[in-house]
This record gives structure tokens, sequence and C-alpha cells, in this order.
């Protein structure tokens, strides 16, 4: 707030100066640059002190607060935009008549800039991603912690970091990338995805004990979770049309050259998806560890040194 009334201070102390000055001095260009300077007081005050006022005090949930506060910045700069033009263009036909060529060749050049706005609108108007969103964008992953006008930033995620988790470098994407790339959500509507583990099994194990044990412990560790996910895709289905998935976990059963293997798929949170794992793999370590009939599967390679005779040694 303290910042907004050095500005609102600042402005109010230059548009002042403008109108003694214009007032001495009958100059169209002064009397224009007055006005401009006013119209940037007048548009400051009422959307962007006044708007984030109400909406800091009326709005209680932060992302709806945060999202609502990109909003008023974005029109007013276009609100600011298109008083300038009015100001300073007494016949805007004639301008762009005469000015054709220049402004083609402007828009060829700041044609990135213009994407990206138009992305920057897109965004906001059809909600693609919204702050706190998990996605996935140009080869990059992080949760959006800003939605400019131009750029969405992201708290990076994976790289050299495994299990989903942030790295704690800031990637910054061009808006324009939505309009012609791919963009997975993992939060959108859905908060949800589904994982797999799987667990190898010797052959002389007991499989079918094996696959009570795996299959009891994944339904402790992922109850609650099985429950809030099939809530989430009832509602789901209600906005897009998606035949009914099963939320419960399945362990599918493979005969491989060197072990039986285990396919176990269940539903975790998009950001719990690390922590859900590591309860898993400790409760199916303890569980298996404790029957003695199953035996976890595991490679093992001997190297087997070939003594040569000694080539110095001609006996």
């Amino acid at each position: 707030m303290r910042t907004k009334l050095i500005i609102i201070s600042l402005l109010l102390v230059l548009t002042i100066a403008l109108w003694f000055v214009q007032a001495h001095y009958l100059d169209s260009s002064l009397s224009k640059t007055f006005y401009t300077v006013l119209s940037l007081f007048a548009i400051y005050v009422v959307i962007k002190v006044i708007f984030e006022q109400i909406i800091a005090t009326r709005i209680k949930e932060s992302k709806t607060r945060y999202s609502m506060k990109r909003i008023v910045s974005m029109v007013s700069v276009l609100v600011f935009i298109a008083a300038a033009i009015a100001i300073w263009v007494d016949n805007l036909q004639a301008l762009l008549v005469s000015y054709g060529v220049l402004a083609a060749g402007a828009a060829v050049a700041l044609q990135d800039v213009f994407r990206n706005f138009a992305g920057g609108l897109i965004i906001y108007i059809t909600g693609t991603y919204h702050i706190g969103d998990r996605i996935e964008i140009n080869s990059k992953t992080g949760d959006v912690i800003d939605i400019g006008i131009f750029y969405t930033t992201l708290l990076e995620t994976n790289e050299w970091v495994k299990g989903d988790q942030a790295t704690g470098r800031l990637s910054i994407i061009p808006n324009s990338f939505v309009l012609s790339g791919v963009v997975n959500n993992y939060t959108k509507d859905h908060p949800y995805i589904w994982d797999e583990i799987n667990i190898p099994i010797t052959y002389d194990s007991d499989w079918k004990e094996a696959l009570k044990i795996i299959e009891a412990a994944i339904a402790v560790e992922t109850r609650d979770i099985t429950v809030k996910s099939e809530e989430s895709i009832s509602k789901l289905t209600a906005k897009y049309y998606l035949p009914q998935k099963a939320t419960e976990p399945t362990v599918f059963t493979v005969l491989t050259d060197n072990w039986i293997e285990m396919n176990i798929r269940y539903t975790t949170e998009a950001r719990q998806r690390r922590i859900i794992k590591d309860q898993i793999y400790r409760n199916l370590l303890s569980e298996l560890g404790q029957a003695n009939n199953v035996k976890i599967a595991s490679e093992s390679i001997d190297i087997n040194v070939k003594e040569f005779p000694d080539t110095d040694s001609h006996g």
C-alpha cells in the first residue's frame, strides 16, 4: 500500500504541474500530455487501487484473489492504451492510412510480443491453467506461481530431482506457447493421477500369497485417496465426456525370463506421488519381509576371471 501511495502522490504532483504549464503555454502537445497523465492518474486510482482493494477485502481465497488482481492489471493497461489513442490521435482512419506500412512493420517486428499478449488473454479467458496448477509446458514441468501479461513463471520440478519434487529453479515460459503447443495440466479439475509400482517375485515364491499381501498393503495405503479420487472423477464426468474409470488399486501379474512381476496400479495425488510411493514401498517391504514363502527377486551378475598364462614365460 505504501508503494501505491507514493505512485499516486507522484502522479498527482505531475498532473498538477502539467495543468499549470499547459494553462500558461497554449500548446496542443502540452494539453495532450496533461490529459494523458490525468487519464493515467484516474485509471490507476480507480482500477488499480479501488478495485484491487475491493478484491482484497471481498475475496478470501488466495488463488482467486491473485488471479483477479492480474486481470485488473491487464484491464488497466488496455484502458490506458485506449485512452492514450483517443487523446493523441485526432483522425484514426487517416493515421492508419498514412502509417499503414509502419504499422505492418511494427506488427511483424513485434509479433512475438503480440502472440505472448494474446496467449495471456487466452489463458485468463479459457482457464488453461491457474495459479497453483502443476503443468507441463514446452518440455518443462512445474507449479504455476505467476501468470503475467506476456510470460508464465513455473517453480520447476523433476529435472535432476526425482519424484516430481521442486528443484528450486524458476522457469519463465512465453504465453504464446499455449497458442500452438501442448499443455499437460496435472491438477485442473482433477488433482489425482494413476501411478505404478513393479515388484519382482522369485519363481520359487508362493505368488498367490505375495498377491494377497500386496493387495492388502496397497488397499490400506490408498483407501482415503481412492475415495476422494472417485468423487473427483464423478464431478469430472459432468463437465467432460469421460467413461467411468476404476480408481481402486489393481495388481497385474506378468511372467518374465527372470521372475514373476507384480505391476501395481493405483491413484495418488499429483503433488504427493513420491510420498505415497515411499509409504507403499515401506509397507510392502515390511509385509513381504515377514512372509517366509515370498522372496523379492533381483538381478545378479557373476564375473568369472580367467587366469591367462604369463605371456613372458615360454615354458
